[in-house]
């Protein structure tokens, strides 16, 4: 299994400070020591690391804690590896483009029977996690538009989170930039910070932050893991079954793909 994080709308406080917590999972307090990645959106582009090393001995998530990346759209991931083997190509979040976007998908489960359809997209590496990604975005090539809206988008990839999580534990994150959309069966949570901010100490590592010295008022930034990440705030955990599409830190549509009808929220 493995540990899941998003950003939506963030500062670049707010992720130094998220990514440090959740780095300590990697192989200090937590076993997911085969691997790590993340990925940035900024604009249209994408700016990725990843590393086979565990993310809380990794030189390379040093750089990125310490590095002042500010961006509308973060995904990372830190693994402990039960299908396919520890490398780089099997190391999460996968990234592949469609209708003139980079799409960025990291996951947190196993489905033990899943076999993708043949299509366009093929995963790279060994794990079921890259041919989940290359299934949904074949099913969305062949069965959508490039011009249909994030509505229809969106209840597309709830259809097939649904039969996915029919088949096994399927914890989702995927962004194409614009919006980001999270799918949970066992395991998430979130939280939105906004004005007025308070401080904030990480769990995993003795490190607090007074967000209210490094934020302006009109920021706004959420917060999606596996397991929440600081021990003095109220997190908001997700029921299973349990989808939402996050745009610029907020929620603007989510619901129960359990249930025969989902609820929409609005900015």
């Amino acid at each position: 299994m493995c540990e899941l994080l998003a950003m939506s709308a963030n500062t670049p406080t707010d992720l130094c400070f998220s990514f440090t917590g959740l780095t300590r999972r990697g192989g200090d307090t937590g076993p997911h020591k085969d691997g790590w990645g993340v990925a940035f959106y900024e604009g249209k582009g994408v700016r990725a690391f990843h590393d086979v090393d565990a993310s809380a001995n990794s030189r390379l998530a040093e750089v990125v804690q310490t590095h002042p990346i500010k961006s509308e759209v973060a995904v990372c991931h830190i693994r402990q590896a039960n299908v396919g083997e520890i490398c780089l190509a099997n190391t999460h979040p996968f990234m592949r483009e469609l209708w003139g976007r980079y799409w960025v998908f990291a996951h947190n489960g196993q489905l033990s029977e899943f076999q993708s359809s043949p299509g366009f997209y093929e995963p790279v590496g060994g794990t079921d996690s890259e041919a989940l990604f290359c299934d949904i975005l074949n099913h969305l090539r062949s069965q959508c538009d490039r011009n249909d809206s994030v509505e229809a988008i969106t209840e597309r990839l709830v259809q097939l989170s649904k039969a996915y999580a029919g088949q096994g534990v399927f914890n989702l994150l995927l962004s194409n930039g614009d919006w980001l959309f999270t799918y949970c069966t066992t395991k998430m949570a979130s939280i939105t910070r906004c004005a007025p901010f308070r401080p904030a100490r990480l769990k995993d590592a003795d490190v607090i932050v007074d967000f209210e010295s490094e934020t302006t008022p009109n920021d706004i930034v959420s917060v999606i893991v596996t397991e929440p990440l600081t021990s003095d705030e109220e997190w908001d955990i997700y029921q299973p079954g349990e989808w939402r599409l996050w745009r610029k830190g907020v929620v603007v549509a989510k619901g129960i793909a359990a249930n025969e009808h989902s609820a929409g929220a609005g900015n």
